[in-house]
């Protein structure tokens, strides 16, 4: 036995001791979070708690270091989750672990040393805990391996079983937490991202794709006839980090507007248009992918880390084949996200990172937009004045989570008591707004006849459980409590597209992944391009994808489709209705993406450069980070 206690004594005292820990973590996410499973699930949860205190117990060289050692990977655990839900609103996932270094890059200070104690903490006390050279320890190992193993060759049939037993929302990941409790969801979870790992698509299953998408637009998507002239026009398109319009919050008591009286005038000639993100509070790359490769994100994890594995003739890629020079910008550390490799295999011939440009305005880790503004202008400069066009990317990081300002910058918009996330946003916000009004006057006197495209990345995380938004009725604390109206709320940002010299022009609303091919028809690009294939989805105006849930907005009307799911007051003739044709359109999309992201590319086949020369691209490095 791991201890000098008599054997059952030191079990009871281990097994007492999970019991004691999940009743104060319950009591103190219930507390700090409002975050806790439902009451029908702490029995399945707790026991879950318990078997895996056995097993880690089996093999501890002690009860003290048993202890210590599974109190910080619990709460590691479980207060991990509770952030995510808390921010995002959603639960860990197995994708998270993978994108867990991430970490290390978005933090400093002290969040930056909290994310290394969450991460490291656990794996040295569990390798301090457990007795190496007992013979109990390896029979436990090979438990805890045979039950991998099993996962490992039946993740289908685990995910059906465990679906039936414990319950599962393909819309709702939230609730799935709640009706499991923790370690159920996240072994679930994993047999299901191991199910999911298919192979990629034939020739026959692309070609059936592509012609249910041709059969919606009325014509081949892909080809062209004539040898179209190509765009000379530059394109800027400038990426705000958690830009949105605050005056909604009307429970805040803004003491003034944020926004730019400029800003305001610039969108209301654009008709106040909106763009449409797939992600809420964070994931940038997801809003990325969709607006430099046409395709939408339809799972919560981050496409750019293990979705892009091939090199494709996205927007970048798209414009370089004619000639342009392509330059992506963002002040944050180069590797984030994947972005080194994600920016080369889309078509960035140069990236400049937080390496490249002078720190010398930050607020506390984030570089200014004022300062990034400036210092891509003066980069671009030399390329501006020659005949070479030019797509100029810029993704700002100013205006991140937790919103703070240097003194140079100080606050000068109130809000209610109570609402000090609310106040710290809406002065990052008017500030974040001024700067961009300066660069746009600037980048517009130097290229007057530049295509400019700007946008919000998504909503600002306002405070816990959507926290911020609930408080004026945008929405609701718990999304199983969403209306339709509250989930268009939740992706909605502003956007403004300035044609040259004609000024804002009114595009309306768009998915982000419709945002490309409508930027190649204004600069008149009427090459064939893999971003076309998405442009108009059937049955609505606008299809925004989201995590096992579609929303479909038709002018004023908004209707979601929640998987086999019912939405409040849907009867199963509408949602078939309303959701079918939605459905068959995004499973031939969701393919042809698998097929160009990750699989052998048939779909390239029937463009008219050949797929070779993209597969030769890939031996040949083109985004250029400073070394």
């Amino acid at each position: 036995m791991p201890d000098t206690l008599h054997p059952r004594l030191a079990w009871g005292t281990a097994l007492l001791f999970i019991a004691l820990w999940y009743v104060l973590a319950q009591t103190a996410m219930n507390q700090w979070f409002q975050i806790n499973p439902w009451s029908s699930t702490y029995p399945r949860d707790l026991t879950a708690h318990l078997l895996l205190g056995a097993l880690l117990f089996g093999m501890a060289r002690s009860l003290p270091r048993f202890m210590l050692a599974t109190a910080v990977l619990f709460t590691s655990l479980t207060l991990g989750n509770a952030l995510k839900l808390a921010i995002l609103g959603a639960p860990v996932t197995p994708d998270d672990f993978v994108a867990a270094r991430h970490l290390f890059l978005l933090f400093g200070g002290w969040q930056f040393a909290g994310a290394v104690l969450m991460v490291a903490a656990p794996l040295v006390l569990l390798g301090w805990m457990i007795a190496w050279r007992q013979r109990r320890t390896w029979i436990n190992l090979g438990v805890l391996g045979f039950g991998v193993g099993l996962l490992v060759a039946f993740p289908a049939s685990l995910t059906q079983a465990m679906d039936a037993r414990f319950g599962h929302s393909v819309w709702n990941q939230p609730a799935n937490f709640q009706m499991r409790g923790l370690p159920i969801h996240l072994l679930q979870e994993t047999a299901r991202n191991l199910s999911r790992r298919e192979t990629p698509p034939t020739r026959a299953e692309v070609t059936a794709a592509l012609t249910s998408l041709a059969d919606v637009e009325g014509r081949d998507l892909l080809k062209v006839a004539g040898a179209p002239d190509l765009p000379r026009r530059n394109l800027h398109m400038i990426v705000l980090e958690s830009f949105w319009d605050p005056l909604a919050l009307t429970a805040s008591e803004l003491s003034a507007d944020p926004l730019d009286p400029e800003f305001r005038a610039l969108w209301t000639a654009a008709g106040h248009s909106h763009a449409l993100a797939p992600v809420f509070g964070g994931y940038t790359a997801n809003t990325e992918f969709e607006v430099l490769c046409g395709f939408p994100v339809t799972r919560d994890n981050v496409f750019f880390e293990g979705g892009l594995r091939r090199d494709v003739p996205c927007l970048p890629r798209h414009l370089v084949d004619a000639g342009y020079r392509t330059f992506a910008s963002h002040p944050n550390s180069a590797p984030f996200w994947n972005r080194v490799n994600a920016y080369r295999r889309i078509g960035f011939e140069t990236y400049w990172s937080d390496r490249d440009f002078v720190l010398d305005d930050m607020n506390r880790e984030f570089l200014s937009d004022a300062s990034l503004y400036r210092q891509v202008l003066e980069r671009l400069e030399p390329t501006l004045r020659q005949s070479q066009p030019v797509f100029n990317y810029v993704l700002t990081y100013f205006g991140h989570l937790d919103y703070p300002l240097n003194e140079r910058r100080p606050a000068t918009i109130t809000a209610a008591q109570g609402h000090d996330m609310v106040a710290a946003y809406a002065n990052t916000l008017s500030y974040k707004s001024r700067e961009l009004m300066a660069f746009l006057r600037e980048l517009r006197r130097r290229d007057p006849d530049g295509l400019i495209v700007l946008f919000g990345d998504h909503l600002p995380f306002l405070g816990p459980n959507f926290g911020g938004y609930t408080e004026s009725g945008l929405l609701a604390s718990q999304r199983s409590d969403f209306t339709d109206r509250m989930f268009r709320t939740l992706v909605e940002t502003p956007l403004v597209v300035i044609d040259g010299r004609r000024g804002p022009v009114a595009v309306g609303d768009l998915s982000f992944y419709q945002l490309p091919a409508r930027l190649l028809a204004l600069l008149g690009d009427q090459r064939p391009s893999i971003m076309a294939l998405t442009l108009r989805p059937p049955r609505a105006a606008h299809l925004r994808p989201l995590p096992g849930l579609s929303v479909l907005i038709e002018g004023d009307s908004v209707s979601t489709c929640r998987g086999a799911e019912l939405a409040p007051g849907d009867t199963e003739a509408s949602h078939a209705s309303a959701c079918g044709a939605s459905s068959d359109w995004l499973k031939a999309v969701e393919r042809l993406r698998a097929d160009l992201f990750s699989g052998a590319q048939h779909a390239l086949l029937d463009l008219h450069a050949p797929r070779a020369e993209f597969r030769e691209a890939a031996l040949t490095p083109r985004v250029k980070p400073r070394d």
